[in-house]
């Protein structure tokens, strides 16, 4: 993070036989018959559903112990409502936490965040000190956060049924910290999805949805290696109806509202070419590419009909942890509807603010979010970019 997008007084580091549905990806039906029982471990969500497996194609995980590994019945909707944010942090334990010790966080946002699912990028492990850390005491230019563990109860109360764990801060207290971050949440019936071949299948109204998370960093599915981001979302395609990419990329900062053709780096670590990966995995099956990392809002891009959002800024600056002045105080709610099959059906974008009562977020009447990202998609994609109404209305461009 760059020293505006994260405030002052905090202290990041020197680091799918059958033709794939829209993709001509070809996988035996043997191998998807292995990954089909290759559940390795469920959790319950809120709501009623049935469990949502979590597949790795990696080493064996626990299975939860009364939960049965099986799939959902596909019957239900024709089509559903995901919704999601980019960066979320809540505070920093143990001497910058927010007003109230978080209770009510979320309440200026639950009602426009409500969805069939909705997501959020959590950028901060939820966890008590583990004694590792990633910032040394003399180090500059290095940011580390954690809130309790608890507050993954505030996550719930929101409505959020889905976190990503892939970015920069989720090893921010070792990996003790990253399992607790997981435990936090799943104690509070919430999926999370990030680890390396990690790909979470979320049963939402009869429809699977498969949610990743990609990052540059090595526990995360990574954006760096094309081809295996495609092989996993192939993977992906092949055992949901929808499959939803969450990514942590690009560089950071104030002056990075603009979309780049090729790599972007920042303080020398490779944060990947979003369009080149963004394109690669709507190539590969995802029907949804979700972008954060950069701190500030960018571009809405159609490409094959799926949505690209380059970066939803920052969503929650709890405590001061995120700076909040001028663009980098912006974030933003995205709403899309996707039928089964994954094709868009409508969408909308709600401007919100996390400037003033304690980095919390809140919806912006000013819609200052909306006026800047209506303005990046005419400048940097005049072709493919999103056509945003007066009130948030997303449409596909025209032609």
């Amino acid at each position: 993070m760059t020293e505006d997008a994260v405030a002052p007084s905090q202290p990041e580091p020197a680091e799918r036989w059958a033709i794939g549905r829209r993709t001509g990806v070809i996988i035996g039906t043997a191998f998807a018959l292995v990954l089909l029982s290759g559940v390795l471990t469920t959790m319950a969500l809120a709501g009623g559903d049935p469990p949502a497996p979590i597949w790795r194609a990696g080493a064996p995980v626990t299975a939860a112990p009364s939960t049965p590994p099986s799939q959902p019945a596909v019957t239900g909707a024709e089509s559903i409502t995901l919704s999601a944010t980019g960066d979320i942090v809540m505070g920093d334990a143990p001497g910058q936490l927010p007003p109230n010790n978080g209770a009510g966080f979320f309440n200026g946002v639950a009602q426009a965040l409500a969805a069939d699912l909705p997501m959020g990028n959590l950028e901060e492990p939820l966890t008590d000190d583990t004694g590792t850390v990633k910032c040394s005491a003399n180090a500059t230019n290095c940011h580390q956060f954690r809130a309790p563990p608890a507050y993954a109860a505030y996550l719930k109360s929101a409505g959020f049924k889905l976190l990503n764990l892939a970015n920069n801060h989720a090893f921010d207290f070792g990996a003790a910290g990253h399992r607790n971050t997981q435990k936090a949440l799943e104690q509070q019936g919430l999926a999370h999805t990030g680890d390396p071949d990690q790909i979470t299948v979320v049963p939402v109204n009869g429809v699977r949805v498969a949610v990743l998370g990609f990052s540059s960093y090595s526990w995360s599915n990574s954006l760096l290696d094309l081809a295996k981001a495609k092989t996993v979302v192939a993977r992906a395609a092949a055992a949901a109806d929808v499959v939803v990419v969450q990514v942590h990329m690009g560089a950071e900062g104030s002056d990075q509202t603009h979309v780049k053709l090729g790599t972007e780096t920042y303080l020398g670590e490779n944060r990947g070419d979003p369009i080149r990966f963004a394109h690669a995995v709507v190539d590969a099956g995802a029907d949804l590419v979700v972008g954060h990392g950069p701190h500030v809002m960018r571009a809405l891009e159609f490409y094959q009909g799926r949505l690209i959002a380059y970066s939803l800024g920052n969503f929650a600056g709890g405590a001061g942890t995120l700076s909040s002045g001028g663009i980098l105080g912006y974030g933003a709610i995205l709403k899309v509807s996707l039928r089964r099959d994954g094709s868009w059906v409508n969408g909308t974008f709600t401007s919100t603010t996390h400037q003033g009562s304690g980095g919390l977020p809140k919806l912006d009447p000013q819609r200052r979010g909306l006026a800047l990202v209506k303005g990046l998609c005419a400048a940097d994609f005049p072709k493919t970019g999103a056509r945003l109404g007066t009130a948030g209305e997303i449409s596909p461009p025209q032609g």
